[in-house]
């Protein structure tokens, strides 16, 4: 099994030993999943272990364990998918969900670090994904690991009662995008989001 390294964490396929009752604990606290999911579903250990395996099933949707170097403990995951093979691009989305690696810039080396598997592994053109205008985290961990804001979508979330928008950020493979490309879409962030 092929693994990622970076520096403090390393990411591997995640394997169903791995779902432990502490790791689906995650998946319960409602502060660490008022983002994660923006359907809402509750997720169970059946679901998503279903989840992991119809997505290895079919190839499009890779499940990959964040763990520490130091301690080998799992902490996060990052899903890497559904993956378009016709255009080569996927959605990267990650979670830390061991609460004691919060705020440590650990999602940002798992997000870097998933950038070199999705165009490794995978040969992506490029990552793309979407977050809640409020969930400045995620928004500042993402652009710290090199992605860049490329759109708005106009409360395209319904949430306590009132619109949200949808800030939309990429990483682009520079084997498949000019230098130029990258910078004209850095040059425009700042038309639709700025930290």
């Amino acid at each position: 099994m092929k693994i990622f390294k970076g520096e403090r964490i390393y990411l591997r396929k995640i394997e169903l030993s791995d779902i432990t009752d502490s790791v689906m604990e995650w998946f319960r606290d409602e502060e660490l999943m008022e983002f994660y999911t923006t359907s809402k579903k509750t997720i169970t250990k059946d679901s998503l272990l279903k989840s992991i395996e119809e997505g290895e099933r079919k190839g499009n949707l890779i499940t990959y364990g964040i763990f520490t170097r130091e301690l080998n403990a799992l902490i996060g995951t990052i899903k890497l998918g559904p993956i378009n093979f016709a255009h080569r691009i996927s959605d990267l989305v990650i979670l830390i969900g061991d609460r004691n690696y919060l705020g440590k810039g650990l999602a940002v080396e798992a997000i870097e670090v998933g950038n070199q598997l999705a165009f490794e592994e995978f040969d992506i053109r490029k990552l793309y994904g979407g977050m809640y205008e409020s969930n400045i985290a995620s928004i500042k961990a993402y652009t710290r690991a090199g992605w860049l804001i490329e759109g708005r979508l106009k409360g395209f979330y319904h949430k306590d009662g009132a619109n949200e928008d949808r800030i939309l950020v990429s990483y682009f493979n520079p084997k498949y995008f000019s230098k130029d490309e990258i910078d004209e879409t850095a040059s425009l962030q700042s038309r639709y989001f700025q930290l």
